[in-house]
């Protein structure tokens, strides 16, 4: 009898369910609603909410509205968006995530103290994210982004630095980019790092290590978008070589089910609970076949 299990730890933070519920509980009023980007890196869940109704648009669209109602995903925005919705009487339905949104408060304050033009403000994540664009716009857009420990060679050592990272990456490569960054430092200049990795989001790499460990064979379901996915799968990686990414069942190859006894389906933060069940009841029509 072959052993197929959901990863219960897996499936979408609370920032996220957030930012669906909001828009599901706007749809079910019939109201027209835009999303300013997908509102999940998931396509199969971006689908679903465009069929009942969720318009997603890129920013130079949203630039042309007026007198709508916008949803902000959990990713945040930057100062930008709320000035052209401002100026454009758009009705924002702010769904950015609590953790988020206190991270974009720190930047800020961090920008705006005195002695700003004496240091760097250094943000560990993802060039181009929707996250990272959002905390770089808080400092007019002259934060330094890094996406690893050896692009921190490009910061001027001589200058104070402050370092911060998007809340979804990885808290190990952070301590990398610290170590790193200590090692450089002028004993002139200052350093201090803020640990801004969401928790709830930290926490899941034990958590699914764990998890692939414990099967033969590991399906891992997200969205190709979705950065805390890749880094997640890479956990699966490390503990099992026979862990899958797949967007969906019919990503999966049957051959490799006939020769598992135990197969453990998890996801990331993006990845629908629903979705992760569907990949279930394909894997148990393909073994009962």
């Amino acid at each position: 009898m072959v052993k197929i299990e959901i990863d219960q730890e897996s499936g979408f933070c609370f920032g996220v369910v957030t930012a669906i519920n909001k828009a599901e509980e706007e749809l079910a009023k019939g109201n027209i609603l835009y999303c300013l980007g997908d509102i999940v890196h998931n396509s199969k869940e971006v689908e679903r909410l465009k069929e009942l109704g969720l318009i997603t648009i890129n920013h130079e669209e949203y630039k042309q509205l007026r007198n709508v109602k916008v949803l902000l995903r959990a990713h945040g925005e930057p100062p930008e968006t709320y000035k052209i919705a401002e100026q454009n009487n758009i009705e924002i339905i702010d769904a950015t995530c609590p953790v988020v949104l206190q991270l974009q408060k720190r930047i800020k304050k961090e920008y705006l103290q005195p002695e700003e033009d004496k240091k760097q403000i250094v943000i560990y994540g993802k060039k181009g994210h929707a996250e990272v664009l959002g905390l770089v716009g808080q400092t007019n857009s002259k934060a330094i982004v890094i996406e690893k420990p050896e692009e921190a060679n490009k910061l001027n050592f001589s200058k104070n630095i402050r370092l911060y990272s998007q809340t979804t990456k990885s808290l190990d490569e952070f301590k990398k980019i610290v170590q790193h960054i200590q090692k450089k430092i002028s004993s002139d200049a200052t350093f201090l790092f803020y640990d801004t990795i969401c928790r709830q989001v930290a926490n899941r790499m034990p958590n699914i290590r764990k998890f692939a460990a414990s099967h033969d064979l590991i399906f891992f379901v997200s969205g190709k978008k979705s950065s805390n996915g890749k880094i997640l799968f890479e956990e699966c990686l490390k503990v099992n070589k026979n862990s899958h990414f797949i967007d969906n069942e019919t990503e999966i190859n049957a051959s490799l089910l006939k020769r598992a006894q135990s197969i453990g389906i998890c996801g990331a933060t993006s990845t629908p609970k629903w979705l992760m069940e569907e990949v279930y009841k394909y894997i148990i029509f393909k073994v009962d076949q």
